[in-house]
């Protein structure tokens, strides 16, 4: 397994800590044997992002979508980790902020 591998395995194990009642739909949907299953589900949840001015179709669908696709296609690995990361890291700074701004001041 190559470095940018593991980092993407890494960023899944974080989403799946972050999200416990999502971690067996993730796991399940990461197995190899689920290709066929997530390669169209992957393709449906971008097309549906791209399409997110309409109702119940949001933006939200086009990361979800990218990152069952990088299971998938080693290229977008990389990228996908990346982007996982900086969202990881600005979601803490936003809460933080958020929980700062919240606090009472005495």
């Amino acid at each position: 397994m190559t470095r940018r591998e593991r980092r993407f395995q890494r960023q899944f194990m974080a989403l799946e800590r972050l999200f416990p009642p999502l971690r067996g739909p993730m796991s399940t949907l990461r197995r190899d044997s689920w290709f066929p299953v997530r390669f169209p589900i992957a393709l449906v949840l971008i097309a549906g992002g791209l399409f997110s001015f309409l109702p119940v179709l949001g933006i939200w669908m086009l990361p979800l979508g990218l990152l069952l696709l990088a299971v998938d296609l080693p290229v977008l690995r990389g990228p996908i980790s990346v982007f996982v990361i900086r969202g990881r890291r600005l979601t803490k700074r936003w809460l933080r902020r958020w929980r700062d701004w919240r606090k009472p001041r005495a």
